[in-house]
């Protein structure tokens, strides 16, 4: 009985330490993506705001390739000591999970995730000269043309792909995929109309449908997003339950103390609370969303397995 209790004072005494006197050194954040892509920005963002609020340099790590694979491989493999931080981005941790063979890492054994950071949904776009006004219209027009519409995505296994296939899946249509790699072609193809719809998300969306290039037919979230308030869900259009939304989290190796997991998740909720920070993220159309280490683990895991099982029915393979 001695020893548990001196056991349990020492563990209680060392997450007391660790979460006053963290970070004692330079933090490591791994972006999976280049510089300037959607993740890396809200990486450098949450490493400024670490920075200002700890004293402590958080310096970006770009790792990319693979699909995100090379990157997130280095987190799980680094000490679990909170001083290597990765983001946890839909791609990631929620789709490579069921897309990936041979993945080397496992997001439920590798990782403990500490909160979302940001969401986007998966907006349905079309050319902005096109006849189609609504979601009923495209598929009542897929339905009466299977096979003949056309829709562009950013890549096989990409989330533009899986959400298309399961918008098909979901209003029992047939489309032909046309993958392309990356935005700017399949844009160029959107607009000159080689191909007739397509899914990406809003911050991708939101310069052209402005400039009427494109039009939004529907987002992928279960409420309306405040970029494009006019623009119906996918509930709202006649699919109740659908939702395909974007998300860049936090994350840390498995085995890094609760004390430091709790203190960054703190530190994420304080941030993302600041009048400047939501100023930053609403001119990048993206939508704050500080969540509970507990909340999150399950949402993950909830994703994982709703993509998981899409890619299985619909034999999506990656590139």
């Amino acid at each position: 009985m001695k020893r548990i209790l001196v056991f349990l004072i020492s563990a209680w005494a060392f997450s007391a330490n660790a979460q006053t006197e963290y970070p004692a050194k330079p933090i490591r954040l791994i972006v999976q993506f280049t510089p300037g892509t959607s993740t890396d920005i809200i990486g450098r963002l949450v490493a400024q705001k670490f920075t200002e609020a700890w004293g402590q340099p958080v310096i970006v790590d770009n790792r990319p390739g693979a699909g995100a694979v090379i990157g997130t491989e280095a987190a799980a493999r680094s000490a679990p000591d909170g001083y290597t931080l990765v983001m946890a981005v839909s791609s990631a941790f929620g789709i490579n999970p069921g897309l990936v063979p041979n993945l080397p890492y496992d997001v439920s054994r590798d990782f403990a995730l500490i909160s979302n950071v940001v969401m986007t949904p998966q907006t349905l776009i079309v050319p902005g000269n096109s006849t189609l006004k609504s979601v009923r219209e495209l598929v009542a027009q897929a339905k009466a043309r299977p096979g003949v519409l056309n829709y562009g995505s950013l890549g096989s296994g990409s989330t533009s792909h899986l959400t298309m296939e399961l918008f098909r899946s979901t209003a029992g249509i047939q489309l032909t995929h046309v993958p392309y790699k990356g935005s700017p072609p399949a844009y160029t193809d959107l607009f000159s109309g080689n191909i007739q719809l397509m899914f990406d998300a809003i911050p991708a969306v939101l310069p052209h449908a402005k400039s009427g290039k494109l039009r939004a037919l529907a987002v992928g979230s279960s409420t309306r997003s405040p970029f494009l308030p006019d623009v119906p869900t996918m509930a709202e259009s006649g699919y109740p339950g659908f939702e395909a939304v974007g998300w860049i989290g936090i994350a840390a190796p498995a085995r890094t103390p609760d004390a430091v997991l709790d203190k960054i998740n703190a530190e994420i909720a304080r941030l993302l609370a600041t009048a400047d920070t939501k100023e930053r993220l609403a001119s990048l159309g993206v939508t704050p969303a500080a969540d509970s280490r507990a909340h999150f683990t399950s949402f993950v895991q909830s994703e994982i397995a709703k993509w998981g099982k899409l890619i299985k029915d619909a034999g999506v393979k990656a590139d």
